[in-house]
């Protein structure tokens, strides 16, 4: 009797582990492109923001190099400075652009919008980068990019009066959030080097569908 009940009471909890898991996908603010290409029917030009690494690219080949070239066993290479002269000065040549990034940049500039690339990245004396994503996307006179920690966003999101920012980390929807503006998750890959993955829609932000790759 008490090996019966153990069971009832096992499975009960797995079946609600799982309620409460589909319930927390069904409460996510899942957006299509095409949902945002409608929201912006009839809206005049504007200035938009995009986060870097896994949002407009999947840069985890530039960080595992890193990380086996200059801290095999931690995560201390992200505070050297060899490692971002180098991840900012052509590591990103391995970096893989994200189609879902493709699409919106192209649907931004035919809108006439402005495009800024916002990035956690440590700022180097030099940087490729801004030429890279300029060549990668088909853009003409791009805005450099800005060189920023995560939770120092909030300042050049507002000095640009970015009306829409794109990025996979909480901290990117907390800035936008911060300036009152929208904020639109981009899906961090699985593969990703940047561990724990966030939760998407856990900050009550919309959600690209397929944005992963």
């Amino acid at each position: 009797m008490f090996k019966k009940t153990s069971f009832i009471i096992a499975f009960l909890f797995i079946l609600l582990a799982n309620f409460t898991v589909v319930a927390q996908e069904n409460y996510i603010k899942w957006v299509t492109f095409q949902d945002i290409v409608k929201s912006l029917e009839n809206q005049p030009p504007m200035n938009v923001g995009f986060d870097i690494d896994d949002t407009v690219l999947f840069s985890s080949p530039g960080y595992y190099y890193g990380k086996q070239n200059y801290s095999p066993e931690d995560t201390s290479y992200l505070l050297k400075e060899e490692f971002w002269d180098e991840m900012n000065n052509g590591l990103d040549r391995f970096s893989i652009p994200k189609e879902c990034a493709r699409k919106l940049i192209v649907l931004h500039k035919k809108r006439g919008d402005t495009i800024y690339f916002i990035t956690g990245r440590t700022k180097t004396k030099t940087e490729t980068l801004t030429g890279l994503l300029a060549k990668t996307f088909d853009l003409e006179n791009p805005n450099k990019v800005i060189f920023t920690s995560s939770k120092a966003k909030i300042a050049p999101i507002k000095e640009n009066n970015i009306k829409i920012f794109y990025g996979d980390s909480d901290g990117d929807i907390k800035a936008a959030q911060a300036n009152g503006i929208r904020a639109i998750r981009i899906i961090r890959a699985k593969n990703s080097t940047h561990k724990p993955l966030p939760k998407h829609g856990s900050l009550g932000e919309e959600v690209l569908v397929n944005s992963d790759y």
